[in-house]
């Protein structure tokens, strides 16, 4: 590293040898940060990422006849024109002017494609020698003529490294497309660089719109196949995978192009095609298509959307140019995906218009991250942690250091750090938010350590290590305050991972031989390396422990002396449901939903059930289904008793966006019902988070952490649920605390608190830690509530820290419409 360090200070920083002082000039760095960041980070030690996450699921578009337009360019010290950008040399940048006076930030670059396109991305360069001028926070926006730009769909912070940077955003028709840099990443000066930029198209799934009921709903088609079975295109509105409507090839195949026609009985808004392929053989599929719009049936639109599908099996999509409001829409296919011969097929064709806000809930921009976030805590100071492993984007091997976030949620402004000083890479650790809120992180890379980070002082520092290496573990906070962790055969060795519990009072571990892990493994085909991962755990009473799952196999462990296990049954007729989730939504009650009975390389399942603990055994019933199968997804309580569910996919492959699941899904106790909300703009699998806001709101983000792989997503959006919006995206008239809630409080304290308006209820969900699909110390209170006068009530806390943990809570005020208060932070025990 010394060597390294001195070479990158003795070299020529620039492209160019250029001219101006020492303390300005962008030919000299003002600061190096701690690691060089002109070194390429190594490679991951990971196993290797599928095929598909190699290249980015939307396209790269050609840029003929594109033209680039900058804030300011510099001319006297070489050409570094906007068109530099554009020239396919990496070699060369546009540069913001420096001589002989340095432009201040912020710098803008202006891509005009020439034409409305759908885009879903920016691929930033950074410029390939030299330092200076590697852009770190920015924002993007769009504009159909170049004038009007309305806010921005994606900001952010990058990373100060030379690699590729893919800064995503919501699908959507732009000629238009803007990238601002507001700090230079190094902060070393006012410069602004780029040495190429591309534009991702049309991913196949569009943000922030629903499937509309097909209810009535008619087909026709340019042709199909009758002799060999009924293969008309009422099959693909009939809800059926494995029916199809198929081109004719009976006795001669009708030549391509084909189209169907779906007649929706009534013009409405629409946005976008989803097209799911037939199910058994591979004749058929769609290759390049194009999609019209009629409000008659006679006469249709110019294309709304266009591309060529991959020769798979997973559901595509085609997102429309713009919202259009018609009656007809028609997907024509002009070539076979596989070229293997004249036919077009589709089991299933789905139709999507804009989502209701009330109904649907609404995404905000895109947030970019200087890194991936894998794991991440809310923090009582109203910020957001989070952090990947020894790189940005890539984890392995034992490295000794972390790169870490922290999320201004005031602000929505990310800042870098990387942790060095504990000697603990942290990627796969155990997680749990102590009972003074700071957070305590365990094992994975180094598979021994634990630090513990305090939001008061912004300062990670060590305790004492655990005394089995883990990594993938599970942790929990226990009613003591104490911690307990189980399991963790991804690091440190295979099996014996049995349990251990941390001390509050004095920092060490202790081993819990009564406690071995082997009673609460799925049973993976690989093992205690799988089996033993990513474990539910509830903590109750008197330091008990109510172990859920992923396993069909449901224990109660006591961590009392040496602790015992105890089985207590199965989760109903629940298969093991390993990446799966585990939710506390009321006192004693969880729902446990999605998973699959391995870890990787298997169908998820639909499957949600109910495990109730308030009958002294717990009792598990099945509950009403996920619309979407999904492992590697987040689920979050919210402040009303219903839980959010992100992400995930149907077929569990680490790394891969594959068969993800767009459409956010929140479930209702009362119902037991799942209702689909707003589709989310990036797929959020394997190393994603999600988390509740103290607003109410929840930020879904991350996964990847593949090294070069496209399916890395160092980013984040947040989502406001349906109970804060009005139908037309405003925001719902909230309640408001507006006095009696002290910084702390005593587990059994009855608190006076005032509210401006009327409320109905009040419940405490605790500020909690996510990473690998698992957030063990989320869980929600409802509080028993005596209004004493108007705007007045008496709130009891729990006396039991078996049911309301010690820790940071978020304390919400809910009206009689259902609408939460910001919340007031409040720290028990």
């Amino acid at each position: 590293m010394l060597l390294a360090l001195t070479a990158v200070l003795a070299a020529p920083v620039p492209l160019l040898v250029f001219g101006g002082s020492a303390s300005a000039g962008p030919g000299r760095a003002l600061a190096l940060p701690a690691a060089d960041p002109t070194s390429p980070p190594p490679a991951p030690h990971h196993q290797a990422a599928p095929a598909a996450a190699m290249e980015p699921a939307a396209p790269t578009l050609p840029r003929d006849g594109w033209t680039a337009t900058a804030s300011d360019h510099e001319t006297a010290r070489g050409d570094h024109s906007p068109t530099r950008v554009l020239d396919a040399d990496p070699n060369t940048m546009w540069h913001s002017k420096w001589t002989p006076t340095a432009t201040p930030l912020p710098h803008n670059i202006t891509i005009d494609m020439n034409k409305t396109v759908v885009v879903s991305a920016l691929v930033y360069q950074p410029r390939a020698t030299g330092i200076n001028g590697r852009i770190g926070e920015y924002a993007i926006h769009l504009s159909a003529d170049g004038a009007a730009w309305g806010a921005a769909v994606a900001t952010g912070t990058l990373a100060d490294d030379n690699t590729v940077k893919t800064l995503s955003f919501a699908p959507q028709g732009a000629r238009y497309i803007r990238l601002t840099a507001t700090t230079e990443a190094g902060s070393r000066g006012p410069w602004t660089s780029a040495a190429e930029i591309n534009l991702l198209g049309d991913p196949g799934t569009t943000a922030s719109v629903v499937d509309l009921p097909r209810d009535g709903w008619t087909a026709t088609a340019s042709d199909h196949e009758t002799v060999k079975g009924d293969h008309s295109p009422t099959r693909a509105l009939d809800a059926d995978p494995d029916t199809m409507w198929h081109s004719k090839w009976t006795p001669t195949a009708t030549p391509l192009p084909h189209n169907i026609t779906i007649d929706m009985k009534a013009a409405r808004p629409v946005s976008a095609l989803s097209y799911e392929p037939r199910r058994t053989g591979i004749n058929g599929r769609i290759g390049a298509y194009t999609v019209t719009t009629s409000t008659n049936g006679t006469t249709f639109s110019t294309r709304v959307a266009s591309g060529t599908w991959k020769d798979d099996d997973t559901v595509k999509g085609a997102t429309f140019t713009r919202t259009v409001t018609a009656r007809y829409v028609r997907l024509t296919a002009t070539t076979e995906a596989g070229g293997r011969g004249p036919w077009s097929s589709a089991a299933e064709i789905r139709i999507s218009g804009p989502a209701n806000p009330a109904a649907h809930g609404m995404w905000g921009k895109v947030t970019g991250f200087p890194l991936v976030p894998v794991a991440t805590a809310v923090l009582p100071n109203n910020t957001m942690l989070a952090w990947s492993a020894y790189g940005t984007d890539r984890f392995g091997g034992s490295n000794g250091y972390t790169q870490t976030a922290i999320m201004d949620l005031a602000t929505g402004r990310v800042t870098q750090r990387r942790v060095d000083n504990t000697g603990h890479d942290m990627f796969c650790p155990g997680t749990a938010v102590l009972k003074d809120g700071r957070v305590l992180v365990t094992g994975g890379s180094n598979a021994k350590r634990a630090s513990i980070y305090d939001p008061a002082t912004d300062a990670w520092t060590s305790t004492a290590d655990m005394n089995i290496a883990r990594g993938y573990q599970a942790m929990t906070l226990l009613s003591t305050g104490d911690a307990f962790v189980l399991g963790g055969s991804w690091s440190g060795g295979n099996g014996g991972k049995g349990g251990e519990v941390w001390s509050s009072a004095n920092g060490t571990w202790r081993t819990l031989s009564g406690v071995p892990v082997t009673t609460t493994m799925t049973a993976d085909p690989r093992g205690p390396y799988r089996a033993d991962n990513h474990q539910w755990l509830h903590a109750t009473s008197n330091g008990r422990v109510l172990h859920l799952g992923p396993s069909k196999q449901i224990n109660w462990i006591s961590t009392s002396g040496n602790g015992s296990i105890t089985a207590a049954g199965t989760r109903a007729d629940s298969p093991d449901a390993m990446n799966g989730n585990a939710v506390a939504y009321d006192i004693g009650k969880l729902l446990t939903l999605g998973g699959a009975t391995a870890y990787e390389n298997v169908k998820a399942t639909r499957r949600a059930y109910t495990v109730d603990l308030n009958g002294g055994r717990p009792v598990s019933a099945r509950t009403g289904d996920l619309a979407y199968a999904r492992a590697f997804a987040n689920s979050v309580v919210m402040p009303d008793g219903k839980v959010a569910v992100f992400g995930g996919q149907s077929y569990a492959v680490p790394f891969s966006d594959a068969t993800s699941a767009m459409t956010p899904e929140i479930w209702d106790p009362a119902t037991g019902r799942f209702t689909r909300m707003a589709a989310m703009a990036v797929p959020r699998n394997y190393h994603s988070v999600a988390n509740l806001l103290p607003d109410g709101r929840i930020f879904s983000g991350g996964g990847g952490l593949c090294g070069t792989c496209a399916t890395n997503h160092p980013d984040g959006a947040i989502f406001t649920p349906p109970y804060l919006l009005n139908a037309d995206g405003t925001e719902k008239t909230r309640p408001q605390i507006t006095g009696g809630v002290p910084a702390s409080a005593a587990n059994g304290t009855k608190l006076t608190i005032t509210t401006d308006t009327a409320v109905t209820s009040f419940a405490l969900v605790r500020a909690s830690a996510a990473t690998h699909s698992t957030d063990n110390d989320q869980r929600r209170v409802p509080l028993t509530i005596r209004e004493t006068s108007t705007g007045t009530y008496e709130v009891t806390v729990p006396a039991d820290p078996g049911v309301a943990l010690p820790g940071t809570y978020f304390l919400f005020a809910l009206n009689a419409q259902g609408v939460p208060s910001k919340a007031k932070m409040l720290n028990l025990g």
